[in-house]
């Protein structure tokens, strides 16, 4: 079940993720809501904003995209398997032969499903960091909108990670 969640999260983050990238044009000038007859050049985003927008997208979706090939493989073994024996479980691919797979290397993968989902949520939100800045100025201009939007995100999402992170580790050591 657990590896049929991650599976299930992963695929939502990375049609997210697709969605994000085909709607995102930050070199049309259009494109932020910073007004610029408000605001100094200073509160908009440089190009280099744009860039890691991108490039986070793309980090994240190789994240997303190791950790469901890594559980998929990890279901397909579990859902072969015979029976589980001491730390051995015991996967049988026909009928003359019989692999034996050491419980240590599946939670082993399950660690590593974790450790990829973990880090594209992390690139997906410095992703969605930089879109809020070209959108409704930078950080630095501490406008009401962009730390509405950025100070929920940064202080949750983490939050949401360690949580995840102590119940994977605890799973894991169980």
């Amino acid at each position: 079940m657990a590896l049929d969640g991650i599976v299930n999260v992963n695929s939502l983050f990375t049609l997210a993720l697709f969605l994000g990238i085909v709607n995102a044009d930050p070199s049309n000038p259009s494109y932020t809501l910073v007004s610029k007859n408000n605001a100094s050049s200073s509160c908009l985003a440089p190009s280099f904003v744009a860039e890691d927008l991108i490039a986070y997208h793309v980090y994240s979706f190789s994240a997303f995209l190791f950790s469901s090939l890594i559980a998929s493989a990890l279901k397909q073994a579990i859902k072969t398997s015979g029976r589980v024996l001491g730390g051995q479980v015991t996967i049988r691919l026909t009928n003359l032969m019989v692999v034996h797979i050491n419980g240590v290397v599946l939670r082993i993968g399950i660690l590593a499903c974790a450790c990829g989902t973990v880090f594209g949520c992390v690139f997906l939100m410095l992703g969605l960091v930089n879109l809020v800045q070209i959108k409704l100025g930078v950080l630095a201009c501490r406008d009401f909108y962009t730390l509405a939007s950025c100070v929920p995100l940064l202080v949750l999402v983490p939050l949401a990670l360690v949580l995840y992170i102590c119940i994977i580790l605890h799973a894991s050591t169980s």
